[in-house]
């Protein structure tokens, strides 16, 4: 008898030990959980990370302009229409209008907007649109005017680009950032020199303006058929 049980607990201890040998090690299990953990954390992090787009207001275009224009070094731009195209260079001493201007037409504003004033032998107005689109760009980029910079010695000549105000009723002449008009007048319109700001002029393609300003118009100088700028862009 003591021979059968000492036999049954030596089995017995054969079988416990082989059993051990097979269980999982718990350092394993955890370090494959943790990798999991990780990867999961990560994914999650990228997906609901969201960077804040910035938008311009009354109170940081003043300051956000005066920096933007530091580091400009370009001082043309190029409007192609669907009648032709010119460039514009800008004046460097008019540097809130200059900066709002090359700003707007790197962010792609310009494009697929219209002529949409034409008043003969006088000016040419463009960079708005009856369309969601152009309203949807202007609220991407921000509800903001510009001051008046009248007193650096630029004069309304013909061929040179300025900036409406925003509205009739401005005793100030803010500027409407998102608009401009070219003078076509021989040799100027210089009753507009001391409400307007001047900050460039045609250098290439007058007579593209000169094309734009004899198309036909209705009673409120809009284009009976559509003068779109199809593209502006800063050149060299």
């Amino acid at each position: 008898m003591n021979t059968k049980i000492l036999s049954y607990a030596i089995l017995l201890l054969l079988i416990l030990t082989t059993g051990c040998n097979n269980t999982p090690k718990p350092k394993q299990k955890v370090k494959q959980t943790k990798v999991k953990n990780d990867t999961v954390a990560v994914d999650s992090t990228k997906v609901t990370k969201k960077e804040e787009k910035f938008v311009l207001t009354e109170e940081n275009a003043i300051p956000f302009f005066y920096e933007y224009n530091k580091t400009l070094k370009e001082d043309k731009v190029k409007i192609t229409t669907n009648l032709g195209s010119f460039t514009l260079q800008l004046f460097d001493n008019v540097p809130y209008h200059k900066a709002n201007f090359i700003y707007l037409t790197k962010k792609g504003y310009f494009n697929d907007t219209y002529f949409h004033r034409v008043v003969k032998n006088f000016i040419i107005q463009g960079g708005n649109a009856d369309n969601r689109k152009t309203a949807k760009k202007r609220g991407e980029i921000g509800r903001y005017l510009l001051p008046p910079d009248t007193k650096k010695g630029h004069k309304h000549h013909r061929g040179v680009i300025s900036m409406p105000s925003s509205e009739n009723d401005n005793p100030h002449k803010l500027a409407s950032p998102y608009e401009f008009f070219i003078v076509v007048t021989k040799p100027g319109s210089y009753h507009l020199d001391k409400d307007y700001t001047p900050f460039g002029k045609v250098i290439k393609g007058m007579d593209v303006v000169d094309l734009i300003n004899r198309q036909p118009v209705d009673e409120g100088d809009w284009p009976k058929q559509n003068i779109f700028i199809i593209k502006a862009e800063v050149v060299k």
